[in-house]
């Protein structure tokens, strides 16, 4: 199955932070990634996304507007909106 793709807007990139917002439509991917610096999230919708990793397993993580949480360094996986509506997260990864 193809799944359309979550659509990155960068906002900042300037060597110490990047700042990216994704946008999902129901049913789309960021296909997968691995994430080469540590992470914040800070949802701007509520919902739940589907969070697939490499070896198979398959999570939901249920997601609050506003409630930011963070990743080291190093996180693989695939993002993927399986909800009826659009789900957006703001991305800051610490680069210095």
């Amino acid at each position: 199955m193809t799944r359309p793709k979550a659509i990155p807007t960068p906002q900042i990139d300037n060597g110490s932070v990047r700042v990216i917002r994704w946008d999902f439509a129901p049913g789309a991917e960021t296909t997968r990634h691995v994430h080469q610096h540590d992470y914040v999230v800070v949802p701007l919708t509520s919902g739940a996304l589907t969070i697939e990793t490499p070896d198979g397993s398959v999570a939901v993580a249920e997601l609050a507007a506003g409630v930011s949480y963070n990743r080291s360094a190093g996180v693989e996986h695939n993002v993927i909106n399986e909800s009826a509506h659009e789900f957006s997260f703001v991305e800051v990864e610490l680069l210095a």
